[in-house]
């Protein structure tokens, strides 16, 4: 890489124009976030989630911002559905250069009590739908000059995590898978790190009672919940030649969770 003497030199760490990123989970919350800031950095953007109105609604608020986008109905758990969202992608833009897997569930069901349906629910959209729409990916991940991959994991995968402990364990595979993965793609040039977000302000918190909230805001070292916009820093990082020589990580953004 050529030496950082200029602003314009450090502004070409982060700039996206020209690649082609899918993010899963895209319509709301962190991969929200994330699409709008990918939007500003200038790259082509595929959002995937289960609902076609949200997907429509934010492939209009990205092309709003002036972004080239597509909103793509899928569920992670169904191969089918992640196959046809590659080809989909490919099919708009002709190629894919980022993969950002974001979407998640966080089924709540206490050790002792899991259901095989729940079991499979929780590790299908958690860990079988990101794996295998890597896989699918591959073949244009490895025409592209800039192939990152960032996979979302969770702070839980390195904590004790009881009342999600499904979720948690999967996180944590797939946390295995992107140290494995990196391995075995770097001879492509394909670049695969993670990040582990704490406590985020998102539907998902949301939805837990008030008490619960407050203690994941307090358990972090910075006594608070951080803002979905505080993820966008970090995965354009991840998936910008800002991050060129890394693979194989996991950037805890977290709030100083698991370091408590």
């Amino acid at each position: 890489m050529d030496p950082i003497r200029h602003q314009d030199d450090l502004d070409r760490l982060f700039d996206l124009r020209g690649r082609v990123a899918i993010i899963t989970g895209g319509t709301r919350g962190i991969g929200r976030a994330v699409a709008e800031g990918f939007a500003a950095a200038g790259a082509k953007i595929v959002v995937a989630s289960r609902k076609a109105d949200a997907c429509a609604e934010t492939q209009a608020f990205l092309e709003g911002l002036g972004a080239e986008a597509l909103g793509v109905p899928t569920h992670l758990g169904e191969l089918d559905a992640v196959e046809a969202l590659v080809a989909a992608t490919v099919e708009r833009f002709g190629g894919i250069d980022i993969v950002v897997n974001n979407a998640a569930n966080a089924l709540a069901f206490p050790v002792g009590e899991y259901t095989e349906p729940g079991w499979d629910k929780s590790f299908a959209v958690n860990l079988k739908g990101p794996i295998f729409l890597v896989q699918h990916a591959l073949p244009h991940l490895r025409k592209s000059e800039h192939a990152s991959i960032v996979n979302v994991t969770s702070a839980g995968a390195f904590l004790f995590s009881a009342d999600v402990s499904m979720y948690a364990a999967a996180k944590a595979a797939l946390v295995s898978f992107t140290k494995s993965t990196a391995a075995a793609l770097a001879r492509d040039g394909i670049r695969v790190n993670a990040l582990a977000p704490g406590t985020v302000d998102t539907d998902m918190v949301r939805n837990l009672p008030q008490e619960a909230q407050d203690g994941m805001a307090r358990a972090a070292l910075l006594r608070r919940a951080a803002t979905a916009s505080e993820m966008v820093g970090p995965v354009v990082f991840l998936a910008s030649d800002a991050s060129s020589f890394m693979t194989g990580q996991v950037l805890h953004v977290d709030g100083g969770l698991v370091t408590r």
